[in-house]
């Protein structure tokens, strides 16, 4: 008998947090030949994808894109709105806050942090309190992950405004919806936000590559002031080009995936996007709830107002590995589960719950986990995945 390890049958189960599952008529969409990106037909296409980003947004306000990651927006928002010296508030909320940090410090821009329990999440207090005790406004920014992808947890951007607007703070507001935008209920303009930045490859269903900002007036206006280098992410230099966005080369294939994506959003209404989003992400919940009985693996998110729709944590517990659980899920179920990022990998497993998924995918991921977590040998309370099919019936 042969002792090559055959590749696991059938379709493959991908609940990892970003990038997603991309729905098979924007696979088709994207799969066209190529077109001048000067051409009227695509010009059609171009506009109309950026006036539905901004729907999904809730905004008016302008949007730039680029060819790149999350993190290339993230370097685009900052280097628009600061000069070398200025100082940034980071709220702290995981592995994501931390990058944003390490990216602002390479680029000679200061940081304080609120520092924060990743397992609780920041307090808005604190926050009010560092904007207070500045006095002489010397903070320029105030930078938030709306949702945590690393420890599956939101931080409401409202009581973020709220406590800006109570201390009479004149420092933007700068929102990373990359995990949220098209999973949960965002709002640019109702809440007052600066400048967003977001990607193509979590709620927006998309392969990974196209990212965006939209920004306020009043961000626009310290872009004008702006004197951190930049030539590929200049807003300035955007705004010459035509259409505007993107110096280089269109990528034009992108923009069908995306006007299908959107309509796809659109069709369902985005108000049942995010109920179908918290009805997954309760049911993921559910089943990790019963498997943490008889010392079992845990919600790694202890505060229940700030459970994420769109992205489960799980820690481990003492003295087992995490990523044996993924490798058991992917190599003999041919599920993808997400790992632990930072100081959390090997702690922890999440199970992404955002974009292109039905309830049939999220059980199909749960039973996985469940048996992987027997064939480990993983103490945990039994009836996981029964918690999630009682709920979502009843949902």
């Amino acid at each position: 008998m042969s002792s090559t390890v055959t590749k696991p049958r059938g379709r493959h189960f991908f609940a990892n947090p970003g990038p997603t599952n991309i729905p098979d008529s924007v696979l088709r969409a994207i799969d066209r030949p190529s077109i001048d990106f000067h051409d009227p037909d695509f010009r059609e296409v171009y506009d109309a994808c950026f006036e539905g980003v901004k729907r999904v947004l809730r905004t008016e306000h302008r949007l730039f894109m680029y060819t790149g990651s999350g993190h290339g927006a993230w370097e685009a928002s900052l280097s628009n709105l600061l000069s070398p010296g200025d100082t940034i508030l980071l709220l702290e909320s995981g592995y994501f806050s931390d990058e944003w940090a390490k990216m602002a410090k390479a680029l000679k821009v200061e940081v304080r942090a609120v520092a924060a329990d990743w397992r609780h999440g920041v307090d808005i207090a604190a926050v009010k309190a560092a904007l207070a005790e500045d006095a002489t406004h010397a903070i320029k920014a105030v930078c938030v992950v709306h949702n945590e992808t690393a420890t599956g947890m939101f931080i409401p951007i409202p009581e973020v405004r709220a406590a800006i607007d109570a201390t009479g703070h004149p420092a933007l507001l700068l929102v990373d919806t990359i995990s949220s935008l098209g999973s949960l209920d965002f709002r640019m303009d109702e809440w007052k936000i600066d400048t967003v930045v977001g990607g193509s490859q979590k709620g927006l269903m998309l392969p990974t590559g196209l990212s965006f900002t939209a920004v306020s007036p009043k961000g626009m206006a310290a872009h004008e002031h702006a004197k951190l280098g930049r030539y590929y992410f200049d807003w300035t230099v955007m705004l010459a080009r035509n259409p505007q966005s993107f110096v280089g080369t269109i990528p034009v294939n992108f923009f069908y995936g995306l006007k299908e994506s959107l309509r796809l959003l659109e069709e369902e209404g985005l108000s049942n996007v995010f109920a179908r989003h918290h009805r997954l992400g309760e049911a993921v919940r559910r089943a990790v709830q019963v498997w943490a009985g008889n010392n079992g693996p845990q919600l790694f998110c202890t505060n229940p107002g700030r459970y994420s729709d769109s992205v489960t944590a799980v820690m481990m517990p003492e003295g087992h590995d995490a990523e044996a659980i993924r490798r058991t899920t992917r190599h003999r179920f041919n599920v993808s589960l997400g790992g632990g990022l930072g100081k959390l990998g090997g702690k922890v497993f999440r199970i992404g719950h955002l974009g292109d998924l039905n309830e049939p995918m999220v059980l199909g991921a749960l039973s996985a986990v469940e048996m992987a977590l027997r064939m480990n040998d993983v103490p945990h309370g039994k009836g996981g995945v029964d918690a999630a099919m009682d709920y979502l019936a009843e949902a």
